[in-house]
């Protein structure tokens, strides 16, 4: 039964770590032995992992975004300047004309089958009713809103890289234990053979020493497997190309947590959470929004003007196929007093929306303390699974020793010292999920913190 359990153990220990995508491989590469492994500690892992995100990229994207968006809309209260320029052909028509005194034809409207134009043109809105200036500060808070989401993916991505460094190191971890018991096995079934040889043990203790052997062998290209898996991983994060080796460089041992107020640790996430900052200032860009909607109902005003030169001008009488100039300017009012609700409607989509992010806001604060706590809970637990892993190892080889020690005196069976062999390396391995599992509860507690 303790072999089964160590067989299931010793799968736990790679497929606890792994995402789905990758736990799903059943024949994992080989590890290159012609490339020069990458030694990366876990600080540049994440630097590099930053550096090289496309994650990262895209939001840094959608931030300069955000920012043209703030050109756009300052631009759209300055005068607006263009150029047009026009050619129309029509057709023929009678010239119209008056006799002169002097018997001369005046011709007032001749046949100009060829119109060309061209205008210098102005309009400026001068006031529309705070309409445009709610939509720049909106398009502003937007864009700091961008920047606190750049810091969230930030964050996301660099506790995903601590989870799949420490899912390296804990697959490395397991291979190397494995790889112990292994060794010691094999050794074990060396001393069992001679004492066949010498007929102080039946041959069913051989056997069951050499299937013992084998499960162990299953076991390790087990840990093998999942060692690459992981490492294929973790190569990805960090940008280096497929099928890098990876030696990590961190050690295998948990960090002192520093102790520090539950309540202060709320206040202190409130504070750092770039998702709870990028939250409130999206509250206020639609409470900005909503401003500007109002305004639609209010009147507008506009200036305009205008530099033509055309032939024939058409603001010259009588016309004349030949270039003239001409200008206008205007001072033009708008005021919408039935628009059949779009405005309200307007109004309403806007105040919805204010109310929607007021309501994610109000959730994130809702969950952030139980966030929290639950991430403390965790490091409790891992450290008070350490603990216990720790003595459990203690134990385990203790035992291993007082019945290799018996064995050897020929007061214990074979199969006792493998039980405690089995029972010292299912130590080791909780010893390995523990000490991974602290690491990453320290992670997700740093990461729920906004650190």
């Amino acid at each position: 039964m303790k072999r089964v359990v160590l067989i299931a153990a010793a799968v736990a220990v790679g497929a606890a770590c792994m995402p789905a995508n990758l736990r799903a491989q059943s024949a994992p590469a080989a590890r290159p032995q012609d490339v020069a492994p990458l030694r990366l500690s876990l600080d540049e892992a994440i630097r590099r992992g930053l550096e090289t995100s496309h994650r990262i990229g895209e939001a840094v994207a959608r931030g300069d975004a955000a920012e043209a968006v703030i050109g756009e809309r300052r631009a759209a209260t300055l005068p607006q300047i263009s150029a047009q320029a026009g050619y129309t052909r029509t057709n023929h028509v009678d010239e119209f004309g008056i006799l002169l005194p002097n018997n001369q034809l005046r011709v007032i409207y001749p046949d100009v089958p060829d119109n060309y134009r061209t205008r210098l043109d102005l309009q400026w809105p001068i006031y529309t009713g705070g309409r445009l200036d709610a939509l720049e500060r909106a398009a502003r808070i937007d864009a700091t809103a961008s920047a606190d989401e750049i810091a969230t993916a930030r964050g996301d991505l660099t506790l995903e890289i601590t989870r799949a460094y420490w899912a390296l190191l804990t697959a490395a971890e397991s291979l190397r234990v494995v790889q112990e018991s292994l060794t010691s096995i094999d050794a074990h079934l060396r001393d069992v053979r001679n004492q066949l040889t010498a007929g102080l043990v039946p041959p069913n203790d051989v056997f069951t020493v050499e299937a013992q052997a084998s499960r162990q062998r299953m076991l390790t290209v087990q840990a093998r497997g999942m060692r690459d898996v992981a490492e294929a991983e973790l190569a990805r994060l960090v940008g280096a190309a497929p099928g890098t080796p990876i030696d990590p460089l961190a050690a295998f041992e948990p960090n002192s947590p520093a102790v520090t107020p539950f309540d202060a640790m709320v206040d202190a996430a409130r504070q750092k959470r770039s998702e709870r900052a990028a939250l409130a200032k999206r509250v206020s860009a639609a409470n900005e929004r909503q401003r500007a909607a109002a305004a639609g109902t209010k009147p507008t005003v506009a200036v305009g003007g205008g530099f033509d030169y055309a032939r024939p001008n058409p603001r010259i009488f009588p016309r004349e196929p030949a270039w003239r100039t001409s200008w206008d300017a205007s001072v033009n009012v708008n005021w919408p007093l039935f628009d059949g609700g779009r405005s309200r409607s307007e109004i309403a989509e806007a105040a919805a929306s204010a109310r929607a992010v007021n309501e994610r806001l109000a959730d994130f604060d809702a969950s952030l303390a139980v966030e929290i706590r639950q991430r403390l809970t965790e490091v409790a637990s891992s450290r008070a699974a350490i603990d216990a892993a720790t003595d459990a190892v203690r134990s385990a080889a203790e035992a291993r020793r007082v019945l290799g020690d018996r064995f050897a005196a020929g007061v214990a069976t074979s199969t006792d010292l493998l039980d405690a062999q089995v029972a010292f390396l299912q130590a080791e391995l909780d010893r390995t999920q523990a000490v991974a599992g602290a690491h990453l509860a320290d992670a997700r507690l740093a990461r729920a913190l906004g650190q």
